[in-house]
């Protein structure tokens, strides 16, 4: 008979995980109380921007706060293990936040455009954050109703890394004070980021997965 002797589970750690989550938190916060600030004061000259397009705005707002809201809950595996239909519910959520977020994202934009707030290439890259957005995020439904597991959590993570641009495009414009010529090139960079991040992610995921088989072994 052979005993397996295991270290001591630490008191208190971090996974990297978690500071990745308690990073994308940050940025909520921080883009709550900057550039959308303006929803708790309703003498902010905001208002008077949005007001052309403010119908489409809500439920645009809503679908895709829903979606950032839950996509962190898609990566529990604890909520997965326990309480399964709760982690379906919030899958489904979460597609329905992407697509409608994502449509009347672009839809506003394109609107922005014909008043002349901004130019058409930046309705382009709207479009291009809105097409990756969708595509990921369908893709992880096609792997996750034909069974394939590790495929769909591929694909949540690259959908989850699309809906982010939002946040990061935000967090680098107030944190940098970008000038607004350069606004554009923000989130085409973003855009472009997005699927290299993700895979970055996921090989790092990989690699520290592996870890724990190598020493059992």
């Amino acid at each position: 008979m052979t005993m397996e002797l295991s270290a001591p589970k630490p008191f208190f750690s971090f996974r990297p995980k978690t500071l990745l989550f308690a990073l994308i938190g940050a940025m909520y916060v921080y883009v709550l109380v900057t550039t959308e600030n303006f929803l708790f004061d309703k003498s902010s000259p905001e208002w008077a921007h949005i007001a052309p397009f403010q119908m489409w705005l809500l439920p645009h707002g809503l679908a895709a706060a829903c979606a950032l809201f839950l996509g962190p809950f898609q990566f529990s595996e604890r909520l997965r293990r326990k309480y399964l239909t709760v982690h379906k519910t919030f899958g489904y959520l979460y597609i329905a936040g992407c697509y409608i977020g994502a449509p009347l994202g672009l839809y506003i934009q394109r609107f922005e455009e014909k008043l002349g707030t901004y130019s058409h290439s930046f309705t382009i890259a709207t479009a291009m954050d809105a097409g990756i957005w969708i595509f990921a995020t369908t893709m992880a439904l096609i792997m996750i109703r034909t069974k394939r597991m590790q495929q769909h959590r591929q694909w949540m993570i690259r959908s989850f890394a699309c809906a982010l641009i939002f946040l990061e495009v935000r967090v680098i414009l107030v944190f940098f004070k970008i000038p607004e010529p350069a606004v554009e090139m923000v989130v085409w960079a973003c855009v472009a980021a997005a699927f290299p991040i993700a895979d970055l992610v996921l090989q790092v995921d990989e690699r520290l997965r592996q870890k724990p088989r190598t020493a059992r072994a």
